[in-house]
């Protein structure tokens, strides 16, 4: 990375649909996300919808600084939905047996050079049976927050209300620095509240947003880009902006 003080950074997100293919199958294709998502090396990468099992597995895979956050216990008992065996069993049929064997993390990776000063983590739902989260790390440059709010069905009030929340607690935890909002929204732009300061959402509910610095606009993979062995990873596109 430049020593300038605000270098270029290449900022992406991706909800992992738990390491699944669309359409599901019985494969687990997470490290290959990973080594997709990471192969040229972005400085950020937000994660959604990890299962547990994989969070101590993310800085091998990628090279990277990962500080997670969990959203969803497993049904399993401690160390068991989380670990080897969690894993195990989750990836029998990893379509059908996911975040309810083997929990459910949201996860922020950063590139050598930018060092995790402090993480944060706060519950952005108001009780809802499903928490949801909002997470987010402090570095000497920036605040980068990763999210994934709430899909209402049709109803974008409470995904609305949550972002909201997110969006509060990030401009609380940056004072003064550039800060990044990313993640999976579940509103499109014209759902979403309004932001002010913040950079352009993108056409679909997957979103980077940067205020502080020039952001490019926000680039989403075509199918192709993520396709893996014949088969489309996720059924989210990642998503990535250029900042700075």
């Amino acid at each position: 990375m430049s020593t300038d003080p605000t270098p270029p950074l290449l900022v992406r997100s991706w909800n992992v649909f738990h390491g699944n293919a669309d359409p599901p199958d019985h494969r687990s294709r997470l490290h290959a996300m990973l080594q997709l998502a990471t192969a040229d090396r972005p400085d950020v990468l937000c994660l959604q919808e990890l299962p547990l099992w994989a969070l101590p597995r993310l800085g091998r895979w990628s090279g990277m600084t990962a500080r997670w956050a969990v959203t969803r216990e497993p049904w399993l008992p401690g160390w068991l939905g989380g670990g080897r065996l969690g894993g195990f069993v989750t990836r029998l049929h990893n379509g059908l047996l996911r975040s309810a064997i083997a929990g459910q993390a949201n996860a922020i990776l950063l590139a050598p050079g930018l060092e995790p000063l402090a993480h944060h983590v706060l519950r952005i739902d108001e009780g809802r049976r499903e928490p949801r989260f909002c997470h987010a790390v402090r570095t000497e440059l920036l605040v980068v927050a990763n999210v994934h709010a709430t899909n209402d069905f049709g109803d974008p009030r409470v995904p609305a209300g949550e972002i909201a929340r997110a969006e509060a607690f990030v401009t609380g935890l940056a004072g003064g620095l550039p800060c990044i909002l990313a993640g999976d929204f579940n509103l499109r732009a014209g759902q979403v509240p309004e932001l002010a300061g913040w950079s352009a959402l993108g056409g679909g509910i997957d979103h980077v947003l940067v205020r502080g610095l020039p952001a490019s606009p926000l680039l989403t993979w075509p199918e192709e880009r993520r396709r893996h062995n014949g088969r489309v990873l996720s059924d989210h596109a990642p998503v990535e902006v250029t900042v700075g």
